[in-house]
């Protein structure tokens, strides 16, 4: 398969406990994407994951191919009645990368999260890759020095 077109239709949605089939396609891509040893998930779990209103899965289609997808989190806020986004992974097919997708996945994340009341949406990126940074700040994104501890 070889680059899409520049007009290429795009189509995301939250996915729901109902899409089982869905997210087992697209967690298995992120796993691929970030070469990640990934566990099969039993069904149970993956419809307790997608009915959680706190958990996001978006995936992004064109045509009827899964082209990547995002997971967040919405977290609670102690300071005030209010809630953010943890932007958790987020990632785009090799096939279909530069094409807008993973721009298109932010927005729908940033309009659905807004339109519950959340403003503000924070995603981890490594230093030293230079494509997402470069992508964040594309986005609007601020950086903020943070250093992040695995216990």
């Amino acid at each position: 398969m070889g680059p899409m077109p520049p007009d290429l239709a795009i189509r995301t949605i939250r996915l729901q406990a109902s899409d089982e089939t869905l997210a087992r396609q697209l967690f298995l891509l992120l796993a691929e994407i970030f070469e990640n040893q990934a566990t099969p998930l039993s069904s149970r779990y993956l419809q307790r994951l997608l009915a959680r209103a706190d958990f996001w899965a978006i995936a992004a289609f064109t045509d009827d191919l899964l082209a990547g997808g995002l997971t967040a989190f919405t977290l609670p806020k102690i300071t005030s009645e209010s809630s953010e986004i943890f932007l958790y992974d987020i990632a785009v097919h090799p096939n279909f990368q530069r094409q807008g997708i993973g721009r298109r996945l932010v927005t729908h994340l940033r309009h659905a999260a807004s339109s519950e009341g959340i403003d503000t949406l924070w995603v981890p990126a490594d230093n030293e890759d230079q494509h997402a940074l470069d992508f964040y700040h594309s986005l609007g994104g601020s950086a903020a020095p943070v250093t992040i501890f695995t216990l």
